[in-house]
């Protein structure tokens, strides 16, 4: 084939179709290691109070700390990812977050591994609010929801992750361990990031979807955008809850349900499979359902959404207050499916909402607002909770923000519903 001679449409669509996957593939791995670089400390913290001697509200500001940096950072993240190639920020977040969570294993005082958490965040943010927008611009509006739903995965996996490799790293050597055999894979997909195709932004949108929009026109937009208000309230208050609640759920079992008192370790791997089970099969599912109900009509993948949070709620409070042990993780396992149901949809609605010259920034200003107010102050709250009564009494109330989230996602899905003809334009 000489150069005059055109690519024929389909060998186009299937060169298309792989550059695609090889870069969805490479952000899920990443964002895998993400949430297993988080959660090693949850399951490592009852070792880390034994040597650092810290309480519970201290312990809670590693959790706080981490938030905070990172939710200010990610709208600078957002700004950068809308104006200069995003596979950069990928990749020089992913490497700085993993030679920090390296550096985590090294630390000698509470005060640095406050420090190192605290660089985790930056390295975290120049990645989390961007991904979502390459995938946006790698796949057309009826698909996103499930291949998001691919990309988020990645969270219940590698959180299950976090849980079972830190739990057995920590039992088996020490906490030092399973912080230095988290950063390594970071280091190998960070490099090949820099190597993953970047999309057009807007590519998926067509011809009249805004590509370039300046700052403050954007901003101004996004303030007017109810839909996206709403959605972002919605998750804020599931991510109060879930947040606190997968901080100091291992350390709960242990203490007050006296769970393998001799190993607890084990705990950290029992509540790692049940994460990850349920949370594979509920964003899965949610992907599936997502796609389907959007397509009968707007916004029904958010609908999708609040229904799961609102069912969620009464089995988060069933989970502490059984007393049969089975019972309890069965209640987890439930809660966790219908939390993981809302994946795909609710990050598909925000990014179809805005337009895609703004989508990464308004991905960083979602995180921004959803950690803020939400698992930047619950692990500190829970664990101020913990010492005023129990952890038992702090956890069993995390149920009612899942609720509130759930009546505010069906807000968000009949406002999305309503400016539909206007999200269509892009």
């Amino acid at each position: 084939m000489n150069a005059s001679t055109p690519v024929a449409p389909s060998s186009a669509r299937a060169t298309q179709s792989v550059r695609a996957g090889y870069a969805l593939f490479i952000l899920t791995l990443i964002n895998l290691v993400n949430y297993l670089d988080r959660y090693i400390i949850a399951v490592a913290l009852p070792e880390i109070q034994k040597d650092f001697g810290i309480n519970d509200a201290q312990s809670g500001l590693l959790g706080t700390v981490f938030i905070i940096v990172f939710m200010l950072a990610s709208p600078l993240g957002g700004f950068l990812g809308d104006r200069i190639p995003r596979r950069l920020l990928v990749a020089g977040g992913v490497i700085l977050w993993s030679l920090a969570t390296g550096a985590s294993g090294l630390a000698s005082s509470f005060t640095a591994l406050l420090l190192a958490r605290a660089v985790i965040g930056i390295g975290e943010a120049g990645y989390g609010a961007v991904a979502p927008s390459i995938i946006s611009d790698l796949y057309p509006r009826e698909q996103r929801t499930r291949m998001l739903s691919y990309f988020y995965i990645a969270i219940p996996v590698g959180s299950a992750m976090g849980y079972g490799l830190g739990g057995w790293l920590t039992q088996t050597y020490s906490w030092h361990a399973a912080f230095f055999a988290g950063g390594v894979p970071g280091l190998v997909l960070g490099t090949m990031a820099f190597f993953m195709p970047e999309p057009q932004r807007g590519a998926m949108d067509g011809p009249d979807a805004a590509v370039k929009l300046p700052f403050m026109e954007g901003l101004k937009g996004l303030g007017r955008n109810m839909a996206f208000w709403a959605i972002t309230a919605g998750y804020t208050l599931m991510t109060f809850s879930i947040g606190g609640l997968a901080f100091w759920m291992p350390t709960y079992l242990v203490r007050e349900r006296h769970l393998w008192l001799e190993h607890p370790g084990r705990v950290g791997l029992v509540f790692g499979a049940i994460t990850a089970v349920a949370g594979l099969t509920g964003t899965v599912a949610g992907g599936w359902l997502g796609d389907k109900m959007d397509r009968k009509r707007p916004g029904g993948g958010l609908w999708l959404s609040g229904i799961g949070l609102m069912l969620a709620a009464p089995c988060m409070y069933l989970a502490v207050n059984l007393k049969d042990t089975t019972l309890t993780f069965a209640a987890i396992g439930v809660a966790q499916f219908l939390i993981f149901l809302n994946s795909g949809p609710i990050n598909a609605a925000i990014v179809n909402c805005v337009p895609p010259a703004f989508r990464a920034f308004a991905m960083g200003l979602n995180v921004l607002c959803i950690h803020m107010l939400g698992d930047a102050i619950s692990p500190t709250l829970i664990g101020q909770i913990a010492d005023m009564a129990s952890l038992h009494t702090a956890i069993a109330i995390n149920a009612v923000p899942v609720l509130l989230g759930g009546l505010a996602l069906l807000l968000g899905a009949k406002l999305f519903r309503e400016a539909s003809p206007h999200v269509q334009q892009g």
